[in-house]
């Protein structure tokens, strides 16, 4: 799942006309290099949540084939649902584990091994990829816990200084469909706010990522991707 919905403020004039997984990066939509990322981590299935200008996201992407993918679509309406909203207005179309990211993280790390940690445990209902961020790349917000069966995020909380919360949220999340299903229909609604329950409950799972996130929901994380993505290609060659 790609919730791809938003408005985009903070990139403002673009996204005026332009929906934000369609700005140019490196030369291509954004989109491109994010669906070429999930194949090549054998996801082979993706749903896009959309909203804002989202029929250029679809007339750009199509049925995903020429990623290799089978691609769908879930639209919000003229109501903007929030993050947790548009996955359950999308219900219909989420298999009984999933994965959700968004329309402007580029992440490269296996997405798959978020769907195969969930499903050979029976003790969580999602497992969130963090990366120690210690405050770096923006605001630190959870805290991890260990135990013997392995990593969990102690608590999820966004805007908190507590030095203890020194991970990030990475940008995807591994769910089970029925934690979406129990959620209201039709109302605003967070994914922070499922985040920050299911650490309540002890039934979220952490997986760390090696490597840093990137993002392009700013002018200067676009150019850091850029440079990224000019570096890989450069070690690819």
């Amino acid at each position: 799942m790609i919730l791809a919905g938003g408005l985009a403020t903070r990139m403002r004039p673009r996204t005026l006309t332009v929906p934000k997984a369609m700005l140019e990066v490196a030369g291509r939509p954004f989109v491109d290099w994010q669906l070429e990322r999930l194949a090549r981590c054998k996801i082979d299935d993706v749903v896009f949540c959309i909203g804002h200008l989202g029929e250029q996201i679809r007339a750009h992407v199509g049925d995903g084939r020429g990623w290799g993918l089978s691609v769908r679509y879930s639209e919000e309406g003229p109501k903007l649902l929030g993050t947790a909203g548009a996955l359950r207005a999308a219900l219909p179309l989420l298999e009984p584990i999933f994965v959700v990211t968004y329309g402007d993280s580029y992440l490269p790390f296996d997405y798959a091994a978020l769907l195969d940690e969930l499903g050979a445990r029976e003790d969580c209902d999602g497992v969130m990829s963090v990366y120690k961020n210690e405050g770096k790349w923006d605001g630190s917000n959870v805290r991890v816990a260990h135990d013997a069966s392995g990593v969990w995020v102690g608590a999820y909380e966004k805007g908190t200084t507590d030095p203890a919360f020194d991970h990030i949220d990475y940008g995807a999340l591994a769910l089970r469909r029925s934690v979406v299903g129990a959620l209201p229909e039709g109302e605003i609604l967070s994914l922070a706010s499922v985040q920050s329950d299911l650490a309540a409950r002890h039934r979220l799972r952490a997986h760390v990522a090696p490597h840093r996130f990137y993002e392009i929901g700013s002018p200067e994380g676009l150019a850091a991707l850029e440079g990224y993505l000019a570096t890989e290609r450069g070690a690819v060659r």
